[in-house]
C-alpha cells in the first residue's frame, strides 16, 4: 500500500470495522452496497450511450453525427460538477445532496424520453449529468472516509458496480429501440430506466452518512492518520499536476473506446452480433476490472499497479485495432474486454492513490479536482477523436488513444508521496490535522450533521 511505514503501522493498530460499527449500529459494508446500488443505477448515462445514440436519432429523424455532442456534454458536466459538490458534502454529509442527484438523474431519462428536439436532449442529458456527478462523488467519497484500511476494494466495490451495471441494461436498450419498433418501446425503455434510477438513487441517499469526527480515536486523539491536505496545499505538490495529465490520457483514450466501440464495429463491417456483444461486455470487463484491481492495489504498490494496468490498456488498444482489421470477430470483442478492464481501474487507483497521498479529511474535495479531468478526456474521448476519425482514420485514431495510456502507464514510475503541506510550504511546523481544520487555507473538517 502506498504510504509511509508509520502510516501504516497505524492504520494497522485500529480496529476500523469495529469502531464503524459502534458508531452505526451496523457493519460499514452496508453503506457500500447503498452507494454500490446508486452507482450502478446512474451507470447507463455513459455506458449505454452508444447503443441509445442511434434509436435517438432515428426518433428524432437526424442523423446520429448531429448528437456527437451530448456525450462529451455528459463527461464534462459530470466531471465538472464532482469539486463543488464534494466541496459541499465534506461540510454538509452526502444525504440532501444525494436527494437532488434521485431527481435528477432519474428526471433526465424521463426528460429524455419526451424529448422532440437537439437541444432538450442536450438538457435532459445535461441534468442527468449532474446527478450521476453528485451520486459519484458521494459514492466513492463512502468508501475512501469509512475504510481507510480497504481503499482500493471499497472504491472498486462503488466504481465496478458503476461500470458492471449497465451491463444488464445495453441487451434490453439493443432489444427495445430497433428501427422497426413502435415509438412506445423506445419511450417505455427510457421511462422505466429513469423511474428505476429514482428510486434506487432515493434509497441510496437515506442510508448514507459521513463518520463523525473522532471515530478512529474514540475523541481523545487525533482524528486522521498523517498529513491531511487541503485542496489548496494538494494543488501545490507536482504529483498532483503529473496525475492530473495522467487522468486526462487513460480517460480519454478508455472514453473514446466506450463511446465509439459500436461504430467502429460497424465501420470494420463485423456482424451486428459482435458490435452487441462488445458494448455488452465492455461495462461489465469494466466493472469487475476495477473490482479486482483495486483489491489488488492495497496489497501491492499502487503507482506500480497504474503503471502496468495503463500500458496494458494501451496494448489493449492496439490489438482491437490488429484483430478489427482483420475481421476477426470474437478476438476483437476478446480485445476490447481487456483493454476496458485494464482502463476502468483508474477510477479505483486515482482515488486511492488520493488518500494515499493526501489524506481522508478532505478527500471529496481533493479527489474532485482530480476528477475533473476527465473533463478533458471527454472532450478528446467524444468531440476531438471524432475529428481525428475524419482526418486520420478509425484505425489510426485508436492507436493514437493507445499511444496515450502508455505514457501514461511510463510517466506512473514517476510518482512518490508529497512533503507534508507544511515542509512543502516551508511556512511553518508540520500541521496536525486539527491545526489543518482551523487553519484559514484549509477546509474544515468533514460534519455529520443530519446525516450520522
Amino acid at each position: 500500500m502506498t504510504g509511509t511505514d508509520g502510516e501504516e503501522e497505524e492504520e494497522e493498530s485500529v480496529d476500523h470495522a469495529a469502531r464503524a460499527r459502534d458508531h452505526l449500529g451496523f457493519s460499514r459494508w452496508w453503506l457500500v452496497l447503498a452507494a454500490a446500488g446508486m452507482m450502478a443505477v446512474v451507470g447507463p448515462y455513459q455506458y449505454v450511450w452508444s447503443s441509445l445514440r442511434g434509436p435517438v436519432a432515428r426518433q428524432l429523424g437526424i442523423e446520429a453525427a448531429a448528437l456527437s455532442t451530448v456525450f462529451t456534454l455528459f463527461v464534462v458536466v459530470q466531471a465538472g460538477s464532482q469539486f463543488p459538490v464534494g466541496w459541499w458534502r465534506d461540510r454538509h454529509g452526502p444525504r440532501g445532496v444525494a436527494v437532488v442527484a434521485a431527481f435528477l438523474a432519474g428526471g433526465g431519462y424521463l426528460g429524455l424520453s419526451v424529448a422532440g428536439t437537439v437541444w432538450q436532449i442536450y438538457l435532459a442529458y445535461s441534468l442527468g449529468a449532474l446527478g450521476v456527478g453528485i451520486v459519484y462523488t458521494v459514492a466513492v467519497n463512502t468508501a475512501l472516509k469509512w475504510f481507510p484500511d480497504r481503499r482500493g476494494l471499497t472504491s472498486g466495490v462503488g466504481t465496478m458496480a458503476f461500470a458492471g451495471g449497465s451491463a444488464a441494461l445495453v441487451p434490453y436498450v439493443r432489444a427495445n429501440t430497433g428501427p422497426n419498433l413502435p415509438a412506445e418501446a423506445y419511450v417505455g425503455v427510457l421511462q422505466n430506466v429513469g423511474l428505476l434510477i429514482f428510486a434506487v438513487v432515493l434509497a441510496g441517499a437515506l442510508v448514507l452518512r459521513d463518520p463523525p469526527e473522532g471515530w478512529r480515536s474514540d475523541g481523545d486523539s487525533v482524528d486522521y492518520a498523517g498529513p491531511q491536505f487541503s485542496w489548496r496545499e494538494m494543488l501545490r505538490t507536482w504529483q498532483f499536476w503529473l496525475m492530473y495529465v495522467m487522468f486526462v490520457a487513460v480517460s480519454g483514450a478508455g472514453l473514446m473506446l466506450t463511446e465509439k466501440i459500436v461504430a467502429y464495429a460497424d465501420h470494420l463491417g463485423l456482424a451486428g452480433l459482435i458490435a452487441t456483444a462488445a458494448a455488452t461486455l465492455l461495462p461489465l470487463a469494466g466493472g469487475v476490472g476495477r473490482l479486482v484491481l483495486g483489491g489488488v492495489s492495497d496489497r501491492l504498490d499502487r503507482t506500480n499497479a497504474m503503471a502496468a494496468t495503463f500500458t496494458i490498456l494501451g496494448l489493449g488498444l492496439f490489438a482491437v485495432v490488429f484483430f478489427g482489421i482483420r475481421g476477426e470477430g470474437a478476438a476483437f470483442v476478446a480485445a476490447v474486454v481487456v483493454a476496458t478492464f485494464f482502463w476502468s481501474p483508474q477510477y479505483t487507483l486515482f482515488p486511492s492513490v488520493v488518500g494515499d497521498y493526501y489524506g481522508e479529511q478532505h478527500s471529496s474535495a481533493n479527489y474532485a479536482l482530480l476528477y475533473s479531468g476527465k473533463m478533458w478526456g471527454g472532450v478528446f474521448g467524444g468531440t476531438v477523436t471524432g475529428a481525428f476519425v475524419v482526418s486520420l482514420g478509425w484505425n489510426n485514431t485508436f492507436l493514437l488513444g493507445g499511444v496515450l495510456a502508455v505514457v501514461a502507464g511510463v510517466a506512473a514510475l514517476l510518482l512518490e508521496a508529497p512533503e507534508p503541506p507544511a515542509a512543502a510550504d516551508d511556512s511553518g511546523p508540520p500541521a496536525t490535522a486539527g491545526d489543518a481544520a482551523s487553519s484559514s487555507d484549509a477546509d474544515p473538517a468533514p460534519s455529520s450533521s443530519g446525516d450520522a
